[in-house]
């Protein structure tokens, strides 16, 4: 249930993320509202997390997922570059989230 926990965190850690940017620098009400919200979430689901899962483990899977999903949807929504080094990156950071949920216990 943990590892559950912990991908819903991350996966609020993207819509943070992605909200940042429509928040313009938080001049726009909800935009800033639904992004910190998401950041409330992310931060408390990760804590609950953070209960059975090592520390260090939860946190790299946390930024990973966040970083993950982030990219792609800057490339899908934000028409941000999806050249080979970044997407080559992006599955060098699953790579990482993968192995640390293979070798982490829980």
């Amino acid at each position: 249930m943990s590892w559950l926990i912990l991908l819903i965190a991350g996966l609020c850690e993207i819509v943070w993320a992605i909200g940042l940017k429509y928040t313009e620098g938080f001049t726009r009400l909800w935009p800033s509202v639904g992004t910190a919200v998401a950041m409330t979430v992310s931060v408390v689901l990760l804590g609950i997390a953070m209960k059975s899962l090592p520390v260090g483990t939860a946190y790299a899977v946390w930024v990973g997922v966040g970083a993950v999903g982030t990219v792609i949807l800057g490339i899908v929504l934000l028409g941000e570059p999806a050249n080979a080094a970044r997407l080559i990156s992006v599955g060098l950071i699953i790579a990482g989230i993968v192995g640390l949920k293979l070798a982490t216990p829980a």
